[in-house]
Protein backbone atom coordinates (compact mmCIF):
# COMPACT_ATOMS: atom_id res chain seq x y z
CA UNK A 1 0.00 0.00 0.00
CA UNK A 2 3.02 2.31 0.24
CA UNK A 3 2.62 3.48 -3.34
CA UNK A 4 -0.83 4.80 -2.41
CA UNK A 5 0.74 7.45 -0.19
CA UNK A 6 2.45 9.31 -3.01
CA UNK A 7 5.91 8.41 -1.69
CA UNK A 8 5.34 10.73 1.25
CA UNK A 9 3.87 8.28 3.79
CA UNK A 10 0.73 10.41 4.01
CA UNK A 11 -2.80 9.21 3.51
CA UNK A 12 -4.44 10.56 0.38
CA UNK A 13 -8.14 10.54 -0.47
CA UNK A 14 -9.11 10.52 -4.11
CA UNK A 15 -12.42 11.69 -5.52
CA UNK A 16 -13.62 9.54 -8.43
CA UNK A 17 -15.00 11.53 -11.37
CA UNK A 18 -17.02 9.42 -13.78
CA UNK A 19 -16.84 9.78 -17.54
CA UNK A 20 -19.88 11.35 -19.13
CA UNK A 21 -20.80 13.34 -16.02
CA UNK A 22 -20.60 17.15 -16.19
CA UNK A 23 -17.85 18.56 -13.92
CA UNK A 24 -20.36 20.58 -11.89
CA UNK A 25 -22.38 17.42 -11.21
CA UNK A 26 -19.53 14.95 -10.70
CA UNK A 27 -18.61 16.22 -7.23
CA UNK A 28 -21.78 17.28 -5.35
CA UNK A 29 -19.92 18.07 -2.10
CA UNK A 30 -16.51 19.44 -3.23
CA UNK A 31 -15.57 20.64 0.28
CA UNK A 32 -16.29 17.32 2.01
CA UNK A 33 -13.04 15.37 1.67
CA UNK A 34 -10.71 18.22 2.58
CA UNK A 35 -12.63 18.64 5.83
CA UNK A 36 -12.53 14.92 6.55
CA UNK A 37 -8.76 14.94 6.02
CA UNK A 38 -8.46 17.84 8.48
CA UNK A 39 -10.48 15.93 11.05
CA UNK A 40 -8.40 12.79 10.52
CA UNK A 41 -5.17 14.61 11.23
CA UNK A 42 -6.55 16.35 14.33
CA UNK A 43 -8.24 13.28 15.84
CA UNK A 44 -5.78 10.48 15.03
CA UNK A 45 -2.09 9.81 14.50
CA UNK A 46 -2.64 9.46 10.74
CA UNK A 47 -0.60 11.90 8.68
CA UNK A 48 -2.60 13.07 5.67
CA UNK A 49 -1.99 14.86 2.44
CA UNK A 50 -4.24 17.96 2.58
CA UNK A 51 -4.85 17.95 -1.17
CA UNK A 52 -7.75 15.88 -2.49
CA UNK A 53 -6.81 14.11 -5.70
CA UNK A 54 -9.21 13.66 -8.60
CA UNK A 55 -9.05 10.39 -10.50
CA UNK A 56 -10.75 8.98 -13.56
CA UNK A 57 -11.41 5.28 -13.90
CA UNK A 58 -9.79 5.27 -17.33
CA UNK A 59 -6.42 6.26 -15.85
CA UNK A 60 -5.20 3.01 -14.28
CA UNK A 61 -1.84 4.45 -13.23
CA UNK A 62 -3.38 7.33 -11.29
CA UNK A 63 -6.08 5.08 -9.89
CA UNK A 64 -3.62 2.64 -8.33
CA UNK A 65 -1.77 5.42 -6.55
CA UNK A 66 -4.80 5.95 -4.32
CA UNK A 67 -5.95 2.99 -2.19
CA UNK A 68 -8.84 4.98 -0.70
CA UNK A 69 -11.40 6.16 -3.25
CA UNK A 70 -14.59 8.18 -2.76
CA UNK A 71 -17.42 8.33 -5.29
CA UNK A 72 -20.39 10.61 -4.65
CA UNK A 73 -23.41 11.66 -6.66
CA UNK A 74 -26.93 13.00 -6.51
CA UNK A 75 -28.37 11.80 -9.82
CA UNK A 76 -28.21 8.98 -12.35
CA UNK A 77 -24.95 8.41 -14.21
CA UNK A 78 -23.94 6.37 -17.28
CA UNK A 79 -22.26 3.05 -16.59
CA UNK A 80 -18.47 3.14 -16.88
CA UNK A 81 -16.97 1.40 -19.89
CA UNK A 82 -15.69 -2.17 -19.69
CA UNK A 83 -12.10 -0.90 -19.55
CA UNK A 84 -12.96 1.50 -16.72
CA UNK A 85 -14.74 -1.24 -14.79
CA UNK A 86 -11.76 -3.53 -15.31
CA UNK A 87 -9.40 -0.87 -13.89
CA UNK A 88 -11.62 -0.34 -10.87
CA UNK A 89 -12.11 -4.08 -10.32
CA UNK A 90 -8.36 -4.70 -10.34
CA UNK A 91 -7.76 -1.75 -8.01
CA UNK A 92 -10.25 -3.10 -5.45
CA UNK A 93 -9.05 -6.70 -5.77
CA UNK A 94 -5.51 -5.54 -4.99
CA UNK A 95 -6.66 -4.02 -1.69
CA UNK A 96 -8.28 -0.68 -2.50
CA UNK A 97 -11.35 0.53 -0.62
CA UNK A 98 -14.14 2.34 -2.46
CA UNK A 99 -16.57 4.52 -0.48
CA UNK A 100 -19.77 5.35 -2.36
CA UNK A 101 -21.89 8.17 -0.98
CA UNK A 102 -25.33 9.17 -2.21
CA UNK A 103 -26.05 12.88 -1.84
CA UNK A 104 -29.67 12.53 -2.98
CA UNK A 105 -31.04 12.87 0.55
CA UNK A 106 -33.31 9.85 0.17
CA UNK A 107 -32.98 6.14 -0.38
CA UNK A 108 -33.67 4.42 -3.67
CA UNK A 109 -33.19 7.41 -5.99
CA UNK A 110 -31.67 7.62 -9.45
CA UNK A 111 -28.07 7.61 -8.17
CA UNK A 112 -28.83 4.52 -6.11
CA UNK A 113 -30.15 2.69 -9.16
CA UNK A 114 -27.02 3.58 -11.14
CA UNK A 115 -24.77 2.45 -8.29
CA UNK A 116 -26.50 -0.93 -8.10
CA UNK A 117 -26.26 -1.42 -11.85
CA UNK A 118 -22.54 -0.57 -11.78
CA UNK A 119 -21.75 -2.87 -8.86
CA UNK A 120 -23.73 -5.72 -10.41
CA UNK A 121 -21.34 -5.57 -13.39
CA UNK A 122 -18.27 -4.90 -11.27
CA UNK A 123 -18.65 -7.89 -8.91
CA UNK A 124 -21.62 -10.00 -10.03
CA UNK A 125 -20.70 -12.79 -7.60
CA UNK A 126 -20.42 -10.45 -4.59
CA UNK A 127 -23.70 -8.52 -4.24
CA UNK A 128 -24.27 -5.58 -1.94
CA UNK A 129 -25.49 -6.59 1.49
CA UNK A 130 -26.28 -4.80 4.72
CA UNK A 131 -23.16 -4.46 6.86
CA UNK A 132 -23.92 -5.97 10.28
CA UNK A 133 -23.69 -3.79 13.38
CA UNK A 134 -20.92 -5.97 14.85
CA UNK A 135 -18.61 -5.40 11.86
CA UNK A 136 -15.14 -4.14 12.80
CA UNK A 137 -15.70 -0.96 10.75
CA UNK A 138 -17.92 0.31 13.55
CA UNK A 139 -15.12 0.07 16.09
CA UNK A 140 -11.97 0.65 14.01
CA UNK A 141 -11.44 3.93 15.93
CA UNK A 142 -14.75 5.13 17.40
CA UNK A 143 -17.52 2.87 18.65
CA UNK A 144 -20.56 3.47 16.44
CA UNK A 145 -24.00 1.92 16.27
CA UNK A 146 -25.94 3.71 13.54
CA UNK A 147 -23.91 4.92 10.52
CA UNK A 148 -25.51 8.29 9.80
CA UNK A 149 -24.77 11.21 7.48
CA UNK A 150 -26.42 14.55 6.73
CA UNK A 151 -29.67 12.57 6.75
CA UNK A 152 -30.72 9.13 7.95
CA UNK A 153 -32.24 7.82 4.74
CA UNK A 154 -31.30 4.32 5.89
CA UNK A 155 -30.03 3.35 9.35
CA UNK A 156 -27.24 1.18 7.94
CA UNK A 157 -24.66 1.01 5.19
CA UNK A 158 -24.23 -1.69 2.58
CA UNK A 159 -21.02 -3.35 1.50
CA UNK A 160 -19.38 -5.67 -0.99
CA UNK A 161 -17.21 -8.36 0.61
CA UNK A 162 -14.24 -9.89 -1.18
CA UNK A 163 -12.57 -12.88 0.48
CA UNK A 164 -13.65 -11.69 3.92
CA UNK A 165 -12.60 -8.08 3.38
CA UNK A 166 -15.05 -5.20 3.07
CA UNK A 167 -13.95 -3.72 -0.25
CA UNK A 168 -16.83 -1.33 -1.05
CA UNK A 169 -18.91 0.62 1.47
CA UNK A 170 -22.10 2.31 0.26
CA UNK A 171 -24.06 4.90 2.23
CA UNK A 172 -27.27 6.62 1.13
CA UNK A 173 -27.09 9.12 4.01
CA UNK A 174 -25.01 11.88 2.34
CA UNK A 175 -21.85 11.64 4.42
CA UNK A 176 -20.23 14.43 2.43
CA UNK A 177 -23.09 16.79 3.23
CA UNK A 178 -22.37 16.36 6.95
CA UNK A 179 -18.60 16.80 6.44
CA UNK A 180 -18.63 19.83 4.13
CA UNK A 181 -17.39 23.13 5.60
CA UNK A 182 -16.43 26.34 3.81
CA UNK A 183 -13.10 28.16 4.10
CA UNK A 184 -14.57 30.42 6.79
CA UNK A 185 -15.29 27.43 9.02
CA UNK A 186 -19.06 27.36 8.50
CA UNK A 187 -20.87 24.09 8.00
CA UNK A 188 -22.53 24.18 4.59
CA UNK A 189 -25.53 21.93 5.18
CA UNK A 190 -27.94 21.36 8.04
CA UNK A 191 -27.94 17.85 9.49
CA UNK A 192 -31.37 16.34 10.11
CA UNK A 193 -32.97 15.17 12.26
CA UNK A 194 -30.18 14.85 14.83
CA UNK A 195 -28.32 18.16 14.41
CA UNK A 196 -24.75 18.49 15.65
CA UNK A 197 -24.77 15.17 17.52
CA UNK A 198 -25.55 13.47 14.22
CA UNK A 199 -22.87 15.50 12.41
CA UNK A 200 -20.29 14.34 14.93
CA UNK A 201 -21.33 10.73 14.39
CA UNK A 202 -20.95 11.25 10.63
CA UNK A 203 -17.43 12.57 11.09
CA UNK A 204 -16.62 9.62 13.31
CA UNK A 205 -17.81 7.26 10.62
CA UNK A 206 -15.48 8.99 8.17
CA UNK A 207 -12.57 8.52 10.56
CA UNK A 208 -13.50 4.86 11.00
CA UNK A 209 -13.58 4.34 7.24
CA UNK A 210 -10.06 5.72 6.87
CA UNK A 211 -8.82 3.65 9.79
CA UNK A 212 -10.42 0.50 8.39
CA UNK A 213 -8.74 1.13 5.02
CA UNK A 214 -5.39 1.23 6.81
CA UNK A 215 -5.83 -1.46 9.48
CA UNK A 216 -8.63 -3.74 8.22
CA UNK A 217 -9.69 -6.15 10.99
CA UNK A 218 -7.09 -5.20 13.61
CA UNK A 219 -9.82 -4.18 16.08
CA UNK A 220 -11.56 -7.53 15.61
CA UNK A 221 -8.84 -9.13 17.74
CA UNK A 222 -10.24 -10.63 20.97
CA UNK A 223 -7.82 -8.60 23.09
CA UNK A 224 -9.96 -5.53 22.41
CA UNK A 225 -13.30 -7.06 23.40
CA UNK A 226 -13.35 -6.16 27.16
CA UNK A 227 -12.53 -2.52 26.43
CA UNK A 228 -15.11 -2.34 23.67
CA UNK A 229 -17.83 -3.79 25.89
CA UNK A 230 -17.10 -1.18 28.58
CA UNK A 231 -17.26 1.62 26.03
CA UNK A 232 -20.63 0.41 24.74
CA UNK A 233 -22.16 1.42 28.06
CA UNK A 234 -22.24 5.02 26.81
CA UNK A 235 -23.35 6.09 23.36
CA UNK A 236 -24.76 9.46 22.17
CA UNK A 237 -28.49 9.50 21.58
CA UNK A 238 -29.72 9.86 18.02
CA UNK A 239 -33.35 10.19 16.87
CA UNK A 240 -35.43 7.04 16.99
CA UNK A 241 -35.25 5.31 13.63
CA UNK A 242 -36.64 2.18 12.03
CA UNK A 243 -34.04 -0.56 11.60
CA UNK A 244 -35.79 -1.96 8.56
CA UNK A 245 -34.86 -4.92 6.36
CA UNK A 246 -32.04 -4.80 3.85
CA UNK A 247 -33.04 -3.39 0.44
CA UNK A 248 -33.54 -5.64 -2.53
CA UNK A 249 -30.94 -5.55 -5.33
CA UNK A 250 -33.39 -3.68 -7.52
CA UNK A 251 -33.50 -0.63 -5.28
CA UNK A 252 -34.73 0.77 -2.01
CA UNK A 253 -37.46 2.95 -0.71
CA UNK A 254 -37.21 5.57 1.98
CA UNK A 255 -38.42 4.46 5.40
Amino acid sequence: MSHGFGGQDRLELAQVVLSGVAPAQAVPRPEALSRLLWELEKRTSIEVSPEVATVHLGDATALHRHPLLYLAGDRAFPLPSEDELSNLRRHIQLGGLLIIDSAEGRAGGAFDQSVRAMLAKLFPQAPLARLPEEHVLFRSFYLLRVPVGRVIALPYVEAVQLRGRTAIVYSQNDLGGAWARDRFGQWLYDVVPGGEVQREQSLRLGVNLAMYALCLDYKADQVHVPFIMRRRAWQPQLPSINLGPSPSPQGTSAP
